[in-house]
C-alpha cells in the first residue's frame, strides 16, 4: 500500500508539472484596438495554395452526364456573387471583378464553338499577359476574341509608373460590371462506385453580356451572349483567395471557392449533353415546354440517384 500511495503522489506531482506548461489560450477580442470590428480573416494566399482535389479514378466512375446550367445573379440566393458593384470597394468584389483581375494575372479564357455553345479548351485565346502590366488592358473583347487597345470609345484600363491600376471611362466600366447579371455553367454529374456517391464537379464558367447577342431566336441569343470560357480549376486559386461580401451576418464570411463547392448557388438548367448536340432551347417551343424539358432532366437525375439503393 504504501509503495501505491508513493506511485500515485509521483503521478500527481507529473500531472500537476505539466499542467503548468500548457499555456492558456490565447483570446481574441471582438473589436479591434482602434474600436473597429474585427473580421473573420486567415492566411488565404497559402489555403489557395494547398487546395485539396479529390482524384477519382476512370474505372470506378460508371455513370456520367454534362448538364449547363445558368446562374442568374437577380436571385436573393446569389446576390453575393452580384456586390459589391463598387469597382473601387477595398475589402469585397464582385465575382466578375475577380475574373477580370485573374484574367489580368495571366488566367488564360478560351472562346466558345460558333456551332454550339459549349467550350473548347484547346487552345487559348492569344492574350499576352505581358501587356497587363505594361501599356493598357481592354477589359472587354471584341468580336474576334481579342482584347481591342485602339478603341476609343471602350472604357480602358492602364498601369501607371507605380503599377497602379487607372480606369480612364468609369461610366462604361461601371455599366459593364452591373450588366454582368448571368454566368453559364458546365459541370459533370458522375457516380464513383468506390465512394458509393454521386458527385458534382464544376468544369467551366462563362459571363453572359446579353448586349454582344443578336436575334431572335433563344438559343442564338444564349450562344451570342457568352463573352468567354475560363475552366473552373484555372479559376479556383483566385477564388480561394478572397471573401465574398457577407448576406445577413457580417461575422460569417465564406470564400468564393468554399460558395461554389458547397453549392450554395441558385442555378437552372439550360441543357445536357445528348447524341442529338442540343440544348433545351433548340427544340423547345415556347417556355413552358422549356419547363417541362427541365423538370423531365432534373426528375431523371434524381431518379438515377434514388435507385441506386434499397429502402
Amino acid at each position: 500500500m504504501k509503495k501505491i500511495g508513493i506511485i500515485l503522489v509521483l503521478s500527481l506531482t507529473c500531472v500537476i508539472a505539466r499542467a503548468q506548461v500548457i499555456e492558456p489560450q490565447q483570446v481574441l477580442s471582438f473589436l479591434e484596438e482602434n474600436g473597429t470590428v474585427r473580421l473573420e480573416t486567415e492566411e488565404l494566399d497559402v489555403a489557395a495554395d494547398t487546395l485539396v482535389t479529390v482524384q477519382h479514378r476512370k474505372d470506378d466512375v460508371v455513370w456520367s452526364r454534362m448538364v449547363y446550367r445558368v446562374i442568374d445573379l437577380r436571385f436573393k440566393q446569389n446576390f453575393q456573387l452580384y456586390f459589391p458593384v463598387n469597382p473601387d470597394d477595398p475589402v469585397y468584389m464582385s465575382l466578375f471583378r475577380l475574373m477580370v483581375d485573374a484574367i489580368e494575372k495571366g488566367m488564360p479564357v478560351y472562346d466558345v464553338d460558333s456551332r454550339n455553345f459549349k467550350p473548347s479548351f484547346v487552345e487559348a485565346m492569344r492574350v499576352k499577359p505581358e501587356n497587363y502590366r505594361k501599356g493598357t488592358y481592354f477589359v472587354a473583347m471584341d468580336s474576334e476574341g481579342t482584347f481591342d487597345t485602339n478603341d476609343d470609345e471602350s472604357f480602358i484600363i492602364s498601369y501607371d509608373s507605380v503599377n497602379s491600376k487607372v480606369i480612364h471611362n468609369w461610366d462604361r466600366y461601371n455599366n459593364f460590371v452591373r450588366n454582368q447579371v448571368k454566368y453559364l455553367i458546365q459541370e459533370v454529374i458522375f457516380f464513383d462506385k468506390h465512394t458509393s456517391r454521386l458527385h458534382r464537379q464544376l468544369i467551366a464558367i462563362a459571363p453572359l453580356q446579353p448586349d454582344l447577342a443578336n436575334g431572335s431566336d433563344p438559343m442564338e441569343f444564349l450562344r451570342g451572349s457568352i463573352r468567354f470560357w475560363v475552366l473552373y480549376k484555372d479559376l479556383r486559386p483566385y477564388l480561394a483567395k478572397h471573401y465574398m461580401i457577407p448576406l445577413g451576418n457580417d461575422t460569417k464570411r465564406v470564400t468564393f471557392e468554399e460558395f461554389f463547392q458547397k453549392r450554395m448557388f441558385s442555378s437552372y438548367l439550360v441543357g445536357e449533353g445528348n447524341m442529338y448536340n442540343r440544348m433545351i432551347l433548340d427544340y423547345a417551343k415556347d417556355e413552358a415546354q422549356a419547363k417541362k424539358e427541365q423538370e423531365r432532366i432534373e426528375t431523371e437525375m434524381l431518379n438515377f440517384e434514388q435507385d441506386l439503393w434499397e429502402y
